[in-house]
């Protein structure tokens, strides 16, 4: 993994480290979605719908300039739409090599989410990692 990626993802766990409980967590994940700018109409299509999430999540993949991926996404729910935050923070901009490095799951538990996330957003979640890896062409 790139130092520049390594740091970013520390960064990330520390944001996240500065919050007290998993209530503050999830309203700062909640903050982050929000803060994702939504994709447009045109573009949640089924193709670029993700299966195996129950709510209705769009993953949009721009064509990758100099070997890096940027990801886009956007949910109808508020905190699955932060996590797909949380995985375009973590694998935009990163060329397949960082991609298939990042484990996405592992800095979930760093920052304290995954244990909290029910069975059907950890679904949804593995569904838009699986998706995101495999667009880069990268082995889930």
């Amino acid at each position: 993994m790139s130092p520049d990626t390594q740091q970013e993802i520390n960064e990330l766990v520390e944001e996240f480290s500065f919050l007290g409980d998993w209530e503050e967590r999830y309203r700062y994940l909640i903050d982050l979605g929000q803060a994702l700018p939504p994709l447009h109409e045109n573009e949640k299509t089924d193709l670029n719908k993700v299966k195996g999430c129950t709510s209705r999540v769009w993953l949009h993949i721009d064509p990758p300039e100099n070997g890096k991926f940027v990801f886009r996404a956007d949910s109808d729910a508020h905190i699955v739409k932060g996590l797909a935050a949380l995985l375009v923070r973590l694998y935009s901009g990163r060329v397949a090599e960082d991609i298939a490095d990042i484990d996405a799951r592992e800095i979930l538990a760093r920052i304290g989410l995954s244990e909290h996330l029910s069975p059907q957003r950890s679904n949804g979640l593995n569904a838009m990692i699986s998706r995101i890896r495999r667009e880069a062409g990268v082995k889930t």
